[in-house]
């Protein structure tokens, strides 16, 4: 009896593959364990200058999402404004979206303190390693990466979401040639007692003439004080109002693109964007959308 197209289907199963991408299991002299770095190279002549290049923290929860925003928006870039572009995303060797002991480590800035373990009998969480993580990708991951693809180093962005986000901000703070565009999404500036905000009163006060930066934030409406809906009149309804007031994403964010907004050669390089609907989770493929654009714009 012949086979159903169903059974056929079943019998040529195959793991999906990324056109133009690659992942390596890297361990650098800056880092105690591993990481996966995925890369995603056009399949198209390089420009003269290089490729423009977008670096990505969570890697393996934001990767795919960002190359395919680029994919479909860099095949009608009048349309859509989108030139092509190398993504490189920094994760863990995991199947999992996130590695949530080491990204605790790796993305919160220094000195760090010490939690309780995330599950029974794994170990503490430390934080801090902010530093070293932003000395990695400056002094073995960009070089690593510029062997393999030619890059424009005028045209380099950084985006992160949530602890990723603090980073993003913390390697603003600390090395502001490091990247040209700089993408922070849902920020978790409140972390350890806002210490960020210190960081960036010191920064801002010690500057005499403009930055020279393109800097966006951005946060899901459901991140501030307004309850998403799914959660009014649910018994974590006091909790989360609690929380939010905490951590006060939407106006921390706004409040700091405020401020950089005075510091740099145009208001117009400094934005916040709230996205509508989002909260701290749903909101990540859209701000890897909006990192895409950002990143990968064309040139006048």
């Amino acid at each position: 009896m012949p086979q159903s197209p169903i059974q056929n289907a079943a019998a040529a199963t195959a793991p999906v593959t990324l056109a133009g991408c690659t992942c390596t299991d890297v361990k650098f002299e800056n880092a105690d364990l591993p990481h996966r770095i995925f890369l995603y190279r056009p399949d198209k002549p390089v420009p003269l200058e290089g490729w423009p290049i977008l670096y990505l923290t969570d890697g393996n929860a934001c990767f795919a999402t960002a190359v395919d925003a680029l994919k479909v928006q860099a095949s009608y870039p009048n349309g859509t404004n989108v030139s092509e572009g190398i993504v490189v995303a920094i994760g863990y060797p995991t199947d999992e979206p996130y590695d949530p002991l080491r990204r605790s480590w790796d993305l919160s800035p220094p000195p760090g303190r010490v939690y309780p373990p995330f599950f029974p009998d794994t170990p503490d969480v430390r934080t801090g390693g902010g530093e070293r993580f932003l000395s990695l990708i400056e002094n073995e991951l960009k070089p690593w990466i510029e062997t393999q693809v030619p890059i424009d180093r005028s045209r380099q962005a950084l985006f992160g979401h949530s602890f990723g986000g603090l980073f993003v901000l913390y390697a603003l703070l600390t090395k502001p040639k490091a990247f040209n565009r700089w993408i922070s999404a849902s920020p978790a500036i409140y972390w350890e007692d806002a210490a960020l905000l210190a960081m960036e009163n010191e920064f801002l006060n010690g500057c005499h003439q403009p930055i020279d930066i393109e800097l966006h934030l951005s946060a899901g409406q459901y991140e501030g004080e307004a309850l998403a809906p799914f959660h009014k009149g649910t018994a974590e309804e006091q909790k989360r109002l609690e929380r939010a007031k905490e951590t006060r994403t939407v106006e921390l964010a706004c409040e700091m693109a405020q401020r950089w907004s005075k510091w740099t050669l145009s208001t117009e390089t400094v934005t916040f964007e709230e996205y509508a609907g989002e909260n701290h989770m749903s909101v990540l493929p859209v701000a890897l959308n909006r990192a895409v654009q950002v990143a990968f714009r064309k040139m006048r």
